[in-house]
Protein backbone atom coordinates (compact mmCIF):
# COMPACT_ATOMS: atom_id res chain seq x y z
CA UNK A 1 0.00 0.00 0.00
CA UNK A 2 1.42 3.38 -1.03
CA UNK A 3 1.29 6.24 1.38
CA UNK A 4 0.53 9.77 0.32
CA UNK A 5 3.50 12.16 0.76
CA UNK A 6 3.01 14.55 3.63
CA UNK A 7 2.36 18.23 3.00
CA UNK A 8 5.70 19.03 4.66
CA UNK A 9 7.69 16.78 2.34
CA UNK A 10 5.92 18.24 -0.69
CA UNK A 11 6.70 21.78 0.48
CA UNK A 12 10.34 20.80 1.04
CA UNK A 13 10.53 19.27 -2.44
CA UNK A 14 9.18 22.50 -4.00
CA UNK A 15 11.63 24.57 -1.95
CA UNK A 16 14.59 22.42 -3.08
CA UNK A 17 13.46 22.60 -6.71
CA UNK A 18 13.20 26.39 -6.49
CA UNK A 19 16.70 26.57 -5.02
CA UNK A 20 18.13 24.30 -7.72
CA UNK A 21 16.47 26.35 -10.44
CA UNK A 22 17.75 29.58 -8.88
CA UNK A 23 21.32 28.29 -8.73
CA UNK A 24 21.10 27.09 -12.33
CA UNK A 25 19.87 30.53 -13.49
CA UNK A 26 22.53 32.28 -11.40
CA UNK A 27 25.27 30.10 -12.89
CA UNK A 28 24.13 30.95 -16.42
CA UNK A 29 23.97 34.65 -15.63
CA UNK A 30 27.56 34.49 -14.35
CA UNK A 31 28.73 32.50 -17.39
CA UNK A 32 27.28 35.16 -19.67
CA UNK A 33 29.28 37.77 -17.73
CA UNK A 34 32.49 35.86 -18.47
CA UNK A 35 32.86 33.74 -15.32
CA UNK A 36 33.82 30.09 -15.38
CA UNK A 37 31.84 28.02 -12.88
CA UNK A 38 34.28 25.96 -10.81
CA UNK A 39 31.75 24.39 -8.43
CA UNK A 40 28.09 24.37 -7.49
CA UNK A 41 26.85 23.34 -4.06
CA UNK A 42 30.40 22.92 -2.78
CA UNK A 43 30.12 21.27 0.63
CA UNK A 44 32.67 21.41 3.43
CA UNK A 45 32.47 20.42 7.07
CA UNK A 46 31.93 24.10 7.88
CA UNK A 47 29.18 24.85 5.38
CA UNK A 48 28.15 25.00 1.74
CA UNK A 49 28.99 27.46 -1.01
CA UNK A 50 26.28 27.80 -3.65
CA UNK A 51 28.58 28.74 -6.55
CA UNK A 52 32.33 29.22 -6.95
CA UNK A 53 33.07 31.19 -10.12
CA UNK A 54 36.32 32.46 -11.58
CA UNK A 55 37.27 35.17 -14.04
CA UNK A 56 41.02 35.54 -14.41
CA UNK A 57 42.59 35.60 -10.95
CA UNK A 58 39.33 36.69 -9.31
CA UNK A 59 37.30 34.02 -7.53
CA UNK A 60 33.71 34.91 -6.68
CA UNK A 61 32.15 33.00 -3.80
CA UNK A 62 28.47 33.38 -4.64
CA UNK A 63 25.43 32.99 -2.41
CA UNK A 64 22.21 32.59 -4.38
CA UNK A 65 18.92 33.79 -2.92
CA UNK A 66 15.51 33.44 -4.55
CA UNK A 67 13.33 36.14 -3.04
CA UNK A 68 10.50 38.47 -4.12
CA UNK A 69 12.84 41.51 -4.26
CA UNK A 70 16.49 42.51 -4.03
CA UNK A 71 16.27 43.94 -0.51
CA UNK A 72 14.88 40.66 0.86
CA UNK A 73 17.60 38.70 -0.93
CA UNK A 74 20.34 40.90 0.52
CA UNK A 75 18.84 40.74 4.01
CA UNK A 76 18.63 36.94 3.82
CA UNK A 77 22.42 36.66 4.02
CA UNK A 78 22.97 37.55 7.65
CA UNK A 79 26.24 37.83 9.54
CA UNK A 80 26.16 34.17 10.67
CA UNK A 81 25.64 32.99 7.08
CA UNK A 82 28.49 35.24 5.94
CA UNK A 83 30.84 33.74 8.53
CA UNK A 84 29.86 30.21 7.52
CA UNK A 85 30.44 30.98 3.83
CA UNK A 86 33.79 32.67 4.60
CA UNK A 87 34.94 29.61 6.59
CA UNK A 88 33.95 27.26 3.75
CA UNK A 89 35.70 29.55 1.25
CA UNK A 90 38.90 29.42 3.33
CA UNK A 91 38.83 25.61 3.18
CA UNK A 92 38.29 25.68 -0.59
CA UNK A 93 41.04 28.26 -1.11
CA UNK A 94 43.55 26.26 0.94
CA UNK A 95 43.19 23.37 -1.55
CA UNK A 96 44.02 25.49 -4.59
CA UNK A 97 47.56 25.19 -5.96
CA UNK A 98 47.59 28.84 -7.11
CA UNK A 99 45.91 30.27 -3.99
CA UNK A 100 48.50 33.00 -3.51
CA UNK A 101 47.59 34.54 -6.89
CA UNK A 102 43.84 34.51 -6.34
CA UNK A 103 41.67 37.37 -5.17
CA UNK A 104 38.57 36.30 -3.29
CA UNK A 105 35.28 38.20 -3.39
CA UNK A 106 31.89 37.46 -1.83
CA UNK A 107 28.91 38.06 -4.12
CA UNK A 108 25.17 37.55 -4.01
CA UNK A 109 22.98 36.64 -6.96
CA UNK A 110 19.33 37.45 -6.33
CA UNK A 111 16.86 35.40 -8.32
CA UNK A 112 13.75 37.53 -8.55
CA UNK A 113 10.35 36.66 -10.03
CA UNK A 114 10.06 37.29 -13.78
CA UNK A 115 13.47 38.99 -13.98
CA UNK A 116 16.97 38.09 -15.00
CA UNK A 117 19.10 37.30 -11.90
CA UNK A 118 20.69 40.35 -10.27
CA UNK A 119 24.42 39.97 -9.56
CA UNK A 120 25.66 42.01 -6.57
CA UNK A 121 29.47 41.91 -6.64
CA UNK A 122 31.37 42.38 -3.37
CA UNK A 123 28.19 42.08 -1.30
CA UNK A 124 30.23 41.91 1.90
CA UNK A 125 33.83 42.01 3.01
CA UNK A 126 35.34 39.14 4.96
CA UNK A 127 36.50 40.08 8.43
CA UNK A 128 39.96 38.66 8.95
Amino acid sequence: MKTKPSAGSEKRRRHLWRGERGEWLAAWALRLKGYRILARQYRTRLGEIDIIARRGDLVAIVEVKARPNLVMAMDAVGRNAQRRIEAAADLWLAKQPDFSRLSLRFDIVAVLPRRWPVHVPDAWRARR
